[in-house]
């Protein structure tokens, strides 16, 4: 999905370099004092991922919406790099072990830190080269889809601002690498399955950060909400890591 003609881009340049620690993601016309950690994605390396069971699939094509996930875990206050890693690693081990997946479903996670990881292998060769990775994040959309996964569970708090600051510079990263429009592409995981996921709170902040990711990306737009909220009643968590449906046998 391409942005609409309407819509207008006055510069913000993408791409990927490699630094020590992690990834950087371009020149992104923000505060200079946020830029270092506004543009770092951390690797699989960095955390010390496990190897998957299978090598993740890559497809030939860009992903054309952007899913917002919670983790369905605790709201941690440790905003430690330490604890994020756990977490990516944590996740994993769930996804690979107690749902037998072949690696982490979701391309990309954000802990409460504000620090971003790389999920599923080969997420962010497919990102460099404008193609998608299949996860495992979003049942019977995982091949136009791409996953965030936020740390915590928001049907009653919100985010830190380390997160939801993170949070908007990668849409900006993923909707200006995949050329989307972010008022059109940026959804929630309920929108498409019947869960709570990404919980009530963060689910009704999705409007605030399609126009926070389209300032960042200095678009000037008429674009009204396109996206009519759903409300539920939705499953809630029955387990830590458990957001809704994500994958079906053939998608793992």
């Amino acid at each position: 999905m391409s942005r609409s003609p309407h819509l207008h881009r006055r510069g913000l340049l993408l791409g990927t370099a490699a630094m020590t620690g992690g990834v950087v993601l371009g020149a992104l016309p923000f505060n200079p004092r946020e830029a270092q950690a506004a543009t770092r994605v951390y690797t699989r390396a960095n955390w010390k991922a496990r190897p998957p069971k299978v090598t993740a699939t890559v497809l030939a094509k860009a992903p054309d919406h952007i899913v917002v996930h919670h983790t369905a875990s605790e709201n941690s206050t440790d905003y430690s790099l330490e604890h994020a890693f756990g977490l990516s690693r944590a996740i994993q081990n769930f996804h690979m072990d107690s749902n037998g997946w072949d690696d982490t479903g979701q391309q990309l996670t954000i802990s409460r830190g504000g620090f971003l990881m790389e999920g599923r292998n080969r997420s962010l060769e497919a990102i460099a080269t404008r193609q998608h990775v299949r996860g495992a994040q979003t049942l019977g959309h995982n091949d136009h889809t791409i996953g965030i996964e936020n740390e915590g569970t928001y049907l009653t708090e919100v985010p830190t601002k380390r997160l939801w600051s993170k949070l908007a510079y990668t849409c900006a990263w993923l909707c200006e690498t995949y050329d989307l429009d972010p008022f059109e592409a940026i959804v929630g995981h309920r929108d498409y399955v019947a869960t709570a996921c990404p919980g009530d709170r963060l689910y009704a902040m999705l409007p605030a950060l399609r126009t926070k990711v389209a300032d960042i990306m200095d678009l000037t737009t008429t674009r009204r909400e396109l996206h009519p909220p759903r409300r539920g009643p939705f499953p809630t968590p029955r387990t830590r890591f458990d957001h809704g449906p994500a994958a079906s046998p053939g998608e793992r």
